[in-house]
């Protein structure tokens, strides 16, 4: 005889939420019921825009200025949310319901140490001594995986890496020993491994504690692998809802389909065209780098702090060179020497066999045409006060290239390259989604015709299905214009999609380096190994 299902600990019954704004409500949410159980974990899937976040924000009470609640309810425990004054919902926040933002890194008090401010949780919840907060706070600390908590408490946000300032949010949510924690994207801006202990550690709590977890994200690899049930969310509505193993064997809606189609796999069929061969002679040559960083003075402690430590990479035309790792390797200091955007401490540089390390002036303006950057986030990349026009022809105006016909007939065919339709020039980048925000950029990038293009995390703040049209968008113009890339990313599926090879760092050293097709089948480097079986979803992607 099958066991009852467990009472609900949340239901949501036809929730509706809008947003005022200029032209009328938007209507963010539509009707979303949905259970979660004492100790279940429960993923909340979609894209920017589904309805996903404004959900949670909902039942915390947390909406963002000109949002509202215009039906359904709320029930926690069969007590009604949505009813509840502005402080009686602040006793529920908390004690009730913990919540785990997506950005540690404005979500934490700068000025103040994260012991203290974990602490301050628990004097505000709970009526014990500032000694027994602190007490409490460290063994907080220890519970969500921060490793040496007395020591870590007494520093500030700033001095903790990503990892750990998502553990303090998360010993933060856990203060007030709340029976459901929300945690809303709480590792997409982490690296895999970094990202699996912290998901590790939320998995532990509703093992021990029966603690229910909110699991709002994009990311259908880390819901298929940490969810009990998955809901999908698309235009503010719930298009499916099932156990976890169902959706991703059998997803029953279109959308659910297309979003499991697009997340990047580690066995799926490469986007890159063929690797130009090792016969071709190298653009690029960057050889035994090095860079130190100086330290504040210290009582017998080092001076600097060798961030790259002796690392070479060689990059032919029409190939794509990733290089990987976690945060902190070096992979980013790697590409800016290369770009001559730092200087590297020692080592070399040639293009095409001259060497540039210390080009300076018109040499080393002549260089900047020869090599461009995309950023990481669409979002902070463009100037807001330029129009896409603009934007793109900024380049060809810096370096006087044609008169200003020729500059919109060029801005013309660059957005006709990447996709986007001419009628967007005169936009904002405002008006403009994430993906179309990243072809901006990217036609910005190709406007002087580089010979190598450093990508440093280009899809990384994009959803899944903008992410495989970028990728695609990328491979084609190689294909299409011999352009060489340099991809810096610490994501594997995604560098599995576009590199012809990788090269691994870890802790400023190059520790493996291999075409991509043998590092993905036979990975020489246990910390290689351990990247790769951090993925989430492993090879099947989510």
């Amino acid at each position: 005889m099958t066991a009852p299902a467990p009472e609900p600990l949340l239901s949501l019954r036809d929730l509706h939420v809008s947003y005022r704004s200029r032209s009328g409500p938007v209507h963010a949410v539509r009707g979303v019921d949905l259970d979660i159980a004492p100790g279940e974990i429960v993923a909340l899937v979609g894209e920017s825009g589904s309805g996903k976040s404004t959900t949670a924000h909902a039942i915390t009470g947390l909406l963002a200025p000109g949002g509202r609640i215009d039906a359904g309810s709320v029930l926690l425990d069969g007590r009604d949310l949505t009813t509840l004054k502005d402080k009686e919902l602040q006793a529920v926040r908390g004690t009730r319901i913990g919540l785990v933002p997506q950005d540690p890194a404005v979500s934490l008090n700068p000025v103040q140490r994260v012991g203290h401010q974990v602490a301050e949780v628990l004097r505000i919840h709970a009526t014990v001594t500032r000694q027994a907060a602190r007490e409490e706070a460290l063994d907080l600390l220890a519970r969500a995986g921060l490793p040496d908590p007395r020591t870590q408490a007494r520093r500030y946000p700033h001095e903790l890496s990503g990892g750990m300032r998502q553990r303090v949010l998360i010993a933060v949510a856990l203060a007030g020993s709340p029976s459901l924690v929300i945690a809303d994207e709480p590792t997409s801006a982490l690296d895999a491994t970094v990202q699996r202990g912290v998901l590790d550690h939320l998995q532990e709590l509703t093992r021990a504690s029966g603690t229910a977890i909110l699991l709002v994200t994009h990311d259908l690899g880390v819901a298929a692998d940490r969810a009990a049930r998955i809901a999908v969310m698309s235009e503010g509505t719930v298009v499916e809802c099932a156990p976890a193993s169902r959706v991703v064997a059998a997803p029953q809606d279109p959308y659910t389909r297309r979003l499991l189609r697009s997340v990047p796999r580690l066995d799926s069929t490469p986007v890159a065209p063929p690797s130009p061969g090792e016969d071709a002679a190298p653009l690029l040559e960057a050889l035994h780098l090095t860079k130190d960083f100086p330290l504040p003075r210290t009582a017998g402690g080092p001076r600097t702090l060798r961030a790259v430590d002796d690392v070479s990479v060689t990059l032919r035309r029409g190939e794509t060179v990733a290089l990987v790792g976690e945060s902190g390797s070096g992979k980013s200091t790697t590409a800016r020497m290369i770009l001559r955007l730092t200087t590297p401490t020692s080592g070399r540089i040639r293009w095409d066999g001259e060497d540039v390390t210390e080009a300076r002036g018109a040499r080393l303006r002549a260089l900047r045409r020869r090599a461009q950057l995309v950023y990481q986030n669409p979002y902070s990349s463009l100037d807001p006060r330029l129009s896409v026009g603009d934007i793109v022809g900024e380049p060809l105006r810096a370096f006087r290239v044609g008169d200003r016909a020729a500059r919109e007939q060029r801005v013309g065919a660059l957005l006709d390259r990447v996709a986007l339709p001419a009628r967007l020039s005169g936009h904002r980048p405002a008006e403009l989604s994430g993906g179309q925000r990243q072809r901006v950029a990217i036609a910005r990038a190709l406007a002087l015709s580089p010979e190598l293009v450093v990508c440093d995390e280009p899809v990384s703040a994009l959803d899944v299905s903008v992410q495989a049209q970028i990728l695609a968008l990328l491979a084609q113009l190689q294909a299409d214009t011999g352009v060489s890339y340099l991809f810096v990313s610490h994501d594997l599926a995604v560098v599995r999609q576009v590199a012809h090879r990788v090269l691994v760092m870890r802790s400023g050293r190059l520790v493996e380096s291999a075409t991509a097709d043998d590092l993905f089948r036979s990975p020489g480097h246990a910390y290689t190994r351990t990247l790769l079986a951090s993925v989430p979803g492993g090879a099947g992607g989510g």
